[in-house]
This record gives C-alpha cells, sequence and structure tokens, in this order.
C-alpha cells in the first residue's frame, strides 16, 4: 500500500501541492496576524472586533479558516486524483496493473488524505505558534484562548483536522456519482456552508457531536466509494 501511495504522489506530480499548501499556509498566516494584531476585523466606529457570535476568541477564525482553506484543498485534490483519472482515461491503466481495483482506490485516497492532514496539522501549528509569539510584542484584538503547553491543545488540534479533511471524502462521492471535478469542489463549499456558517446565533462550528456524526457519515461515504469498483465501468 504505501508503494501505491508514493507511486500516486509521483504520477501526481506532489511537489506543485507542497508549494501550494505552503503559500496557502503563509497567506492564513499572514491573515490571522493582521486579524489579531494589526485590526483589519475592527469595528471602525467603536475599535473592537466585528465578529460573528461565538467567534471572539483567536482560536474561532484560526479554525473558522484552516478548515474552510483545506476542505476545498483537500477536494481539488481529490479530484484531481480521481475524478480526473477517470474522466482522462488515466485510471484504466491504473486499473490494467495486477493490483485489485480497490486497492488502488483506497491508495489514491489515503495519498491525499495523509498529505492534506499533515499539512493542515502543520498550517495550524503555524498560526497558532506565530499568533502566540506576536503576543510578546503586541496586544491581540482576540482574547488567546489556548495553551500550547497543554497535551489537550494537540489532541483536540489533531482531532479536529481529521474531521475536516475525512469530510471531502462526502465531496469525492458525490463528484465520482456526478462524473464531475466540478461537483466534487462545489460540494466542498456546500460542506463549508454547512459545518461553518452562523444562523444568528446559532453555529455548528462549536457543536462537538456534528463533527462527529458528520466524520462518521464521510467514512461512510468513502466506503461507498471503494466497494463498488470492481464492477464499476469507468466514466
Amino acid at each position: 500500500m504505501l508503494k501505491l501511495i508514493k507511486l500516486e504522489w509521483k504520477k501526481n506530480n506532489i511537489g506543485k501541492y507542497i508549494r501550494n499548501a505552503v503559500i496557502l499556509a503563509v497567506i492564513l498566516c499572514l491573515f490571522m496576524f493582521a486579524l489579531a494584531y494589526l485590526g483589519i476585523a475592527n469595528d471602525p466606529d467603536t475599535g473592537v472586533p466585528d465578529a460573528a457570535p461565538g467567534n471572539g476568541t483567536i482560536s474561532s477564525p484560526i479554525e473558522l479558516f484552516t478548515s474552510m482553506s483545506f476542505l476545498v484543498f483537500t477536494s481539488v485534490m481529490l479530484s484531481s486524483f480521481i475524478v480526473s483519472a477517470y474522466k482522462d482515461k488515466t485510471m484504466a491503466l491504473m486499473f490494467s496493473y495486477p493490483v485489485k481495483r480497490q486497492k488502488i482506490m483506497i491508495s489514491q485516497m489515503l495519498s491525499v488524505w495523509i498529505f492534506c492532514f499533515v499539512a493542515l496539522v502543520l498550517t495550524k501549528l503555524l498560526l497558532y505558534g506565530s499568533i502566540l509569539l506576536g503576543s510578546r510584542f503586541m496586544v491581540s484584538s482576540f482574547p488567546i484562548d489556548y495553551n500550547m503547553a497543554s497535551l489537550g491543545f494537540y489532541v483536540q488540534l489533531i482531532v479536529k483536522s481529521i474531521s475536516i479533511i475525512t469530510m471531502s471524502f462526502i465531496a469525492l462521492f458525490i463528484g465520482l456519482a456526478m462524473k464531475s471535478s466540478k461537483a466534487t469542489i462545489i460540494s466542498s463549499f456546500l460542506l463549508i456552508i454547512l459545518t461553518q456558517a452562523n444562523i444568528g446565533d446559532f453555529t455548528m462550528a462549536n457543536n462537538v457531536i456534528f463533527p462527529l456524526i458528520l466524520t462518521i457519515i464521510s467514512l461512510i461515504f468513502a466506503f461507498l466509494s471503494v466497494v463498488g469498483v470492481e464492477k464499476k465501468d469507468l466514466m
């Protein structure tokens, strides 16, 4: 399986995705730093941060923007690695190998999942670390509500990252069902609206149970994407 994953990375030129992930991380870091210390979120009349309900601390916008960015980023990679491979008929070549189709599909999904999970975790650590470092010299507009010396901080960071990256399998399933790369990416935006949007004071973003349920649903969709691939006709 590891050899197949490495083959997927090589075949899809993983270097360009590393570059894109680094660029995305830097942009998010600069944006969050400006949000915390340069007052870009402050109300011009009151001078205090104009944040949605439940987003009054710095960890909330960090989780919001990293989750939104990497859910789309992961869906784009899944679209390129899998859905486009069907449309371009390169999947036919992969399925001609003396390896089960299911194993090939799983390796493709894992190659994207592993890469994006590591990229998301490292990006979050960069953002949290930068904000914490900045607090030594400046006053943040948002209260700093996390402790990077705590084990619980890293457990929560990893669990949330797993949930967000796994969620993209729902978008993959929709993309495969509709035989469309665009449908995969559009579905990721709909997932963002579902999981991150506010309706008045109500939001799913801080709900503990909802991400767990959505992760389980995502794994079911991942299973459905793989289970019928042995008999499924190529697009």
